[in-house]
C-alpha cells in the first residue's frame, strides 16, 4: 500500500496539503465524508425500516428510536458537515486542508462512532458513547485551530454552531441513559444545524447564484449581504434558542414567526426564481426555502396546532438533508473538475428529498396512514442518497479532472 504524504510538509506537527500519493479518497475532506456520509444515509435509515417493520433489532438498550434519531442528527449528518468545513474553512482562511494519514485517522474516528454505536448491546452502552462523542470535539479543535490561525475571525460564528451541536451530542446521551427522552438535545442540534445554514447560506447562496447569472452576461444579481441579514439571522438564532429553551411558550411562537417573515424576505432577495434553468444553484434556494417553513412549523408547535415531531422533521429533512445533498452535489462537482451543471440524476436526487421533507410530516395529517407514509418517506430519502453515491461516488474516489 503506497504511503501518504503532503508535498506542504509540516505545520506544528500536522502533515499539511493535498496527499499526492495514497488513495485519492484521502486527499482533501469532501471525498471521504460525502461518500461516506450518504452511505450511511442508506444504511442507517434502511437498519430503521427494517426495525419497525419487525425485520431486526438495533441498539435495544439504548433504544432503536433513540439510535435512529440519534445517527440522523449526529451520525451521517455530522460527516457531511465535516466534508464541507475541511474543505470550505481552508477556503477561508488561505491555509492548506488537512488530508492524507489525519483526514484518513478523522474519517475512522468518525466511522468507529458509527459502528460501535450500532453494536452497542455487545460492546455496551457506555463504550459506545466514549466513542461516539470524540468526533465532533475534534472536528472542533480542528476547525477553532485553523480560524485562530488564519485569523479568520468572522468565521467564530461558524464555530459557535459546532460548539452547540458538539454539546447537544453529549446532552443527547446523557438525557437516553438517564431514562430520559432527548427533547432538548433534539431542538439544540437542530438550532445548530439550521444556524450553520443561516450564516454559511447567506454566504454561498448569493455567491454561486451572482457567478451563474453572471456567466450568462446578465446583471440582476442577488441583493450583496448587509445590515438587513445580519438582523435575520439575529431574528432567526433568537426565535432558535426560545424553541430550545420553552418550545410551548407563546413568545417562541411570535419569533418564530418574525423568523420565517424575514428569512422569506432574505431568500426572495437572493432572485432564485431566475436560476430555475440550472438546478445545481436552484436547489440551494429550494433548500433554504425550508428555513421559513421550518419556523412556521415550529410556531405552529409552538401554539399547539400541529404536533412537534412534524415540525422537527420539516427541519431535519426540509432544511438540513436538502441543503446538504445541495452542497454535495455542488462541492464534488466543482473540486473535483466537472462541469457545474445538474444532471438528470442529480435533479432526480433533489427531488427525492424534497418530496421526503414533504411526506414525512404528513403524518400530522393522516395519521391513519402513518405507516404507508413512513415507507414512502423511507424509500424517498434512500432515493436520493442512492442516487448521489451511484453518480457522485465514482467522482469522489478517482482523481480530480483537468479542464
Amino acid at each position: 500500500m503506497t504511503t501518504m504524504t503532503t508535498p506542504a510538509g509540516k505545520r506544528n506537527g500536522v502533515p499539511r496539503g493535498l496527499a499526492r500519493t495514497g488513495p485519492v479518497l484521502f486527499s482533501y475532506g469532501f471525498r471521504p465524508f460525502f461518500l461516506g456520509g450518504a452511505l450511511w444515509a442508506i444504511v442507517a435509515m434502511g437498519i430503521w425500516i427494517l426495525t419497525i417493520a419487525g425485520g431486526m433489532t438495533v441498539a435495544e438498550e439504548y433504544g432503536a428510536h433513540h439510535w435512529h434519531a440519534h445517527e440522523m442528527l449526529f451520525g451521517y449528518s455530522s460527516a457531511v458537515l465535516a466534508g464541507f468545513l475541511l474543505t470550505a474553512v481552508p477556503n477561508w482562511t488561505g491555509r492548506l486542508p488537512v488530508s492524507g494519514w489525519p483526514l484518513f485517522i478523522l474519517f475512522i474516528l468518525w466511522l468507529s462512532g458509527r459502528l460501535v454505536f450500532l453494536a452497542s448491546d455487545q460492546t455496551g452502552i457506555a463504550v459506545a458513547v466514549a466513542v461516539d462523542a470524540l468526533f465532533l470535539p475534534v472536528l472542533l479543535l480542528i476547525c477553532v485551530r485553523e480560524v485562530v490561525a488564519g485569523r479568520k475571525w468572522k468565521d467564530l460564528k461558524v464555530i459557535a454552531g459546532l460548539v452547540a451541536l458538539s454539546v447537544a451530542n453529549l446532552f443527547f446521551h446523557y438525557e437516553v441513559v438517564a431514562g430520559e427522552h432527548p427533547d432538548f438535545a433534539y431542538r439544540l442540534a437542530i438550532a445548530a444545524y439550521v444556524g450553520l445554514i443561516m450564516v454559511i447560506g447567506g454566504r454561498i447562496i448569493p455567491s454561486f447564484t451572482r457567478n451563474w447569472i453572471s456567466g450568462r452576461g446578465r446583471t440582476d444579481f442577488p441583493a450583496p449581504f448587509n445590515s438587513f441579514d445580519s438582523g435575520c439571522i439575529a431574528v432567526g438564532v433568537l426565535a432558535l434558542g426560545l424553541w430550545v429553551s420553552a418550545p410551548d411558550l407563546q413568545v417562541t411562537a411570535i419569533a418564530a414567526l418574525t423568523g420565517a417573515v424575514l428569512h422569506a424576505v432574505r431568500l426572495w432577495r437572493w432572485r432564485g426564481w431566475t436560476t430555475f434553468a440550472e438546478m445545481l444553484v436552484a436547489i440551494l434556494h429550494v433548500a433554504y426555502l425550508f428555513v421559513p417553513l421550518g419556523f412556521i412549523a415550529i410556531a405552529l408547535a409552538s401554539l399547539d396546532i400541529v404536533d412537534p415531531t412534524s415540525a422537527l422533521h420539516v427541519m431535519t429533512i426540509g432544511t438540513v438533508a436538502s441543503m446538504m445533498i445541495a452542497v454535495m452535489t455542488r462541492a464534488s462537482r466543482g473540486h473535483t473538475g466537472r462541469i457545474l451543471t445538474a444532471s438528470k440524476m442529480t435533479c432526480a436526487s433533489y427531488a427525492a428529498i424534497v418530496a421526503c421533507a414533504l411526506a414525512r410530516p404528513a403524518t400530522a395529517l393522516l395519521p391513519e396512514f402513518t405507516p404507508a407514509i413512513y415507507a414512502l418517506s423511507g424509500g424517498l430519502w434512500i432515493c436520493a442518497f442512492g442516487l448521489f453515491v451511484i453518480e457522485y461516488g465514482p467522482m469522489l474516489v478517482l482523481a480530480r479532472r483537468r479542464i
